[in-house]
């Protein structure tokens, strides 16, 4: 292939950001681009092009203890719980924070009832990767060390100076801490205006849902605990589980609004949760939160998963106001009409209709929902039909799409574990750890669970919550990455053997918000075509590679690349681009086919258009 056989465009003002324009032009000559990368960048490597088989067989293996991620990771006794606080766990976010191409992991931890000496209190930590497959713990030398209660956690660049920041949720004031450059956070949340209450925030998600350039942030809360007025244990009917005496809530507690605050680009958040029209859907349990452009119109639209009650989908009305839609779109309830715990939530397009779908984990004994999108901003829940009522079985939280096989079809992971370890041994059917779930997309038609079949890493039986996934090996497949209740996290390595070919797409915006939260990309391939955004936040309290990583099966070549970009008529196509690549694309510049994200590639962020956070 000869570089000029690459064609990149773009669409500039006038043209429609979600509908493909006529106008094209040559941009940049790609030469000496195309050099093939190596075909094992690490030991554990795997072959980046290959035929796809007809079943690859999948393999996770769990690597976390000799990769070094080795730290225990607290929320509440083990062997009992007597509050609801101690039953939601940790997130995990998966972040470039030093720029060295290799993605690093900063994993959320609770706390306990119980007093303990300071110098064994539970801590956030932020593993460094090494870039030969382990971690170092560098929580301290990157000023991330911790005590509280935390919840979960979400990434995005706040200042547009191509350095990762990340937002923190505790039960207590969460923390916004940016990124400066150097290996280190500072954190900013004062001088930034978010609210610092004691507040129990659960999920959270950077978007620009005013398309001005500048990342906005959306929190959602859960209830409001006080232990000292929470009732007893069985206490009441809300406090009894199939006989059992247990925790109270959410169910009788008090439920929490949830915040939307708009980056100001001075370093200061303003609430407009009032004037966005957030806080007028109410108070709810809510826990996760997955953006989505569910009608593609160019608007980021907002879903919340809420335990216990009907779950939220926010419309984004282009205006600055959105306005809820849940349950009149049919993305809030189960098939039957019915309310659920809601848990976590994913989107992705599971029937290649071009359409992003949503995915949502509940409460055991009640199915997963798989929503499928119509086209017309409405859902309907399929679980059944595709397979998933397995999912009743489990009691389900963080959960991701990924190509296992890489074979062009989205799969769903998902973590699994119960709430209530006090009752195992007089319900045996209601285990406290649980193997993960996999589903196999099968060409859209079907999804099904591979059960133990899926490797070691996914028959373990863990209490889980925080997932997320990336490429921590840069080998081409996406590995798993989750948070475990009191013990060491898993690291799911993704070692399936026979899958297809890859495209990793990395993306950076210069009139877009740096970390292009919000973008659309389209990959056509002979008849398929598979559509991903980039997004901040959604699983169960977590946040994902923000590279977008396509599976190719045995297709050498993508016939085309489209990317809407989170900005008004900005719109970027190429053609003809070879498989088995880590490809970059710079907003209207360029691209390039590279392993890593250092920060000069980033320097094409247009950083004067923001002051940097604490700065007058």
């Amino acid at each position: 292939m000869k570089a000029s056989d690459v064609v990149f465009s773009t669409v500039g003002p006038g043209a429609s950001a979600r509908t493909p324009s006529t106008r094209t032009g040559l941009l940049a000559s790609l030469a000496a681009l195309l050099t093939r990368l190596p075909a094992t960048p690490l030991a554990m490597g795997s072959t980046f092009i290959g035929a796809a088989a007809a079943l690859a067989a999948p393999g996770f293996v769990d690597v976390a203890a000799e990769s070094g991620l080795t730290d225990v990771f607290y929320c509440g006794r083990d062997d009992r719980k007597d509050y609801i606080l101690e039953t939601l766990g940790g997130g995990v976010a998966l972040l470039d924070y030093d720029h060295d191409g290799f993605l690093d992991a900063f994993f959320v931890s609770g706390s306990t009832l119980e007093p303990l000496r300071p110098e064994s209190r539970p801590s956030n930590h932020l593993y460094r990767n090494r870039r030969d497959g382990t971690f170092e713990n560098v929580t301290e030398k990157a000023g991330l060390a911790s005590d509280g209660w935390g919840q979960g956690a979400c990434v995005g660049d706040i200042d547009n100076d191509g350095f990762e920041d990340l937002f923190v949720t505790f039960f207590g004031p969460n923390l916004l801490m940016r990124n400066d450059g150097s290996g280190s956070f500072a954190d900013v949340t004062a001088p930034s205006g978010i609210a610092a209450g004691r507040r129990w925030s659960t999920g959270c998600a950077f978007l620009d849902f005013d398309r001005d350039g500048l990342l906005d942030l959306f929190v959602a809360n859960y209830l409001v605990f006080d232990r000292d007025r929470v009732p007893v244990r069985g206490s009441a009917p809300s406090c009894r589980w199939k006989g059992q005496a247990v925790l109270c809530g959410p169910r009788g507690l008090p439920a929490e609004t949830d915040e939307l605050y708009r980056n100001l680009g001075d370093g200061r958040f303003e609430d407009v949760s009032r004037a966005a029209g957030v806080a007028a859907a109410g108070a709810r349990y809510s826990l996760s939160v997955t953006t989505l452009d569910m009608d593609a119109d160019g608007w980021t639209d907002i879903y919340v998963a809420v335990d216990s009650q009907a779950s939220a989908l926010f419309r984004n009305l282009g205006d600055g106001s959105f306005k809820e839609v849940g349950i009149a779109s049919g993305a809030a309830l189960d098939e039957h009409g019915r309310v659920q715990a809601g848990m976590g939530s994913a989107a992705t397009d599971l029937d290649g209709d071009g359409h992003l779908d949503l995915v949502k984990t509940n409460f055991i004994q009640e199915t997963s929902n798989f929503y499928l999108a119509s086209g017309t901003a409405s859902f309907d829940d399929r679980v059944h039909a595709m397979g998933g009522g397995v999912s009743s079985g489990y009691m389900g939280w963080g959960v991701a799409a990924l190509d296992v096989d890489l074979d062009t079809w989205p799969d769903i992971v998902v973590a699994n574990g119960h709430v209530y370890p006090e009752i195992e041994s007089r319900l045996p059917n209601n285990p406290y750890r649980q193997r993960r779930l996999l589903y196999r997309n099968v060409e859209g038609r079907a999804l099904e669970e591979v059960g133990v079949s899926g490797g070691p890493g996914l028959a373990a039986a863990h209490s889980s919550r925080g997932l997320a996934v990336g490429d921590y090996d840069n080998d081409g497949d996406v590995d798993v990455f989750v948070n475990n209740m009191n013990e060491r996290p898993s690291l799911l390595r993704n070692d399936t053997e026979g899958a297809g070919g890859f495209l990793s797409v990395d993306l950076v915006g210069t009139k877009s918000n740096c970390s292009a939260i919000g973008a659309r990309v389209t990959v056509r391939v002979g008849e398929r075509h598979m559509v991903q955004e980039v997004r901040s936040g959604s699983s169960f309290m977590s946040s994902s590679d923000f590279r977008l990583h396509f599976g190719m099966g045995s297709h050498e070549h993508a016939d085309s690349i489209e990317i809407d970009w989170p900005y008004a008529s900005s719109r970027d196509v190429l053609t003809n681009v070879p498989t088995g690549k880590f490809i970059r694309i710079v907003e209207g510049a360029e691209f390039s086919l590279t392993r890593q994200r250092d920060a000069e590639s980033r320097s094409t962020c247009d950083v004067s258009r923001h002051r940097t956070i604490g700065t007058p």
